[in-house]
């Protein structure tokens, strides 16, 4: 069974449109989820909405959304009202601009989303922008109504399709310095550089999301196996937690050891004292 579409509507290059549906790229139907029960009865629970100041529950089509305007007085909004707020975007994603995929921040980027033809006759339309942009090794940035809000896209060729990626305002996104601002300037050593890079080629692989595991989840299927077997919960061993380095230098050779890369360094097994102790705590940060 195919997967309902997000979204439906038409993209747009000039005058060449054609219509697509963007379908969600992550699915969670196979993850871990619990229900809330009664823990006397078993049974399931439901949430009811109460008014907040008499707490009675609210009778079926009673709820209505709110904008507060002062405190404690509410325009009142219904929801085919919202449903009727339209803007182009609200069906036409309209390929404003191009731009190198690279060239957009990691901070940037937030929910992919796959990208198809809609129907027979906006299949070539479809094709021949999904080709142009990969011959210019190119992504299209766009705007898309989705969720009851506007947000700027990119979009890029991906095999037989495209993805779409919704991207976050500006305004949104806090500045690097903010977090970063006071952490001090330090300066490194050649020697143990080297090292850490040692390592890092001794670790060396190609990216394969296949290798990777929940392993969280995992470890909550063998707890919910256990109970259903009427067996007590496994008792998990929790894991030491790292302490600071003291000597970055010997840790770094150790490290570089147990990775069977020993041979690949080169630097002195001892290093000058003045540079091979590591300060115990984090650095000290400035006051705010």
């Amino acid at each position: 069974m195919a997967p309902r579409p997000a979204w439906k509507g038409y993209l747009k290059l000039s005058l060449v449109t054609c219509a697509i549906e963007l379908t969600n790229v992550v699915t969670h139907a196979e993850k871990v989820s619990f229900r809330i029960l009664n823990r006397k009865t078993g049974n399931t629970v439901k949430r009811v909405y109460v008014d907040a100041e008499t707490g009675k529950p609210l009778e079926e089509g009673d709820e209505i959304k709110g904008y507060e305007v002062s405190d404690g007085e509410f325009v009142h909004i219904e929801e085919d009202e919202i449903e009727a707020v339209e803007i182009e975007s609200s069906h036409t994603m309209s390929l404003d601009g191009f731009v190198e995929k690279s060239s957009i921040q990691q901070i940037y980027l937030d929910t992919p989303y796959y990208v198809a033809p809609a129907d027979e006759v906006s299949e070539e339309a479809f094709a021949v922008i999904r080709d142009a942009m990969a011959a210019k090794k190119m992504a299209g940035l766009a705007r898309i109504v989705l969720y009851q809000r506007e947000r700027p896209v990119v979009i890029e060729p991906l095999g037989k399709g495209m993805v779409l990626t919704t991207l976050r305002y500006d305004d949104t996104v806090r500045r690097p310095e903010t977090v970063f601002g006071d952490i001090e300037a330090t300066k490194t050593d050649d020697e143990m550089i080297d090292l850490a890079q040692h390592i890092i080629d001794q670790k060396k692989t190609k990216f394969d999301a296949s290798k990777f595991d929940d392993r969280y989840e995992d470890a909550l299927l063998e707890l919910i196996r256990a109970k259903k077997a009427g067996k007590k919960a496994p008792k998990a061993k929790a894991p030491a937690k790292p302490s600071n380095v003291v000597n970055l230098f010997d840790a770094l050779k150790k490290s570089l050891n147990a990775e069977g890369g020993a041979k690949a360094g080169k630097s002195s097994s001892k290093a000058p004292a003045a540079r091979t102790k590591a300060k115990a705590a984090a650095p000290k940060r400035k006051s705010a």
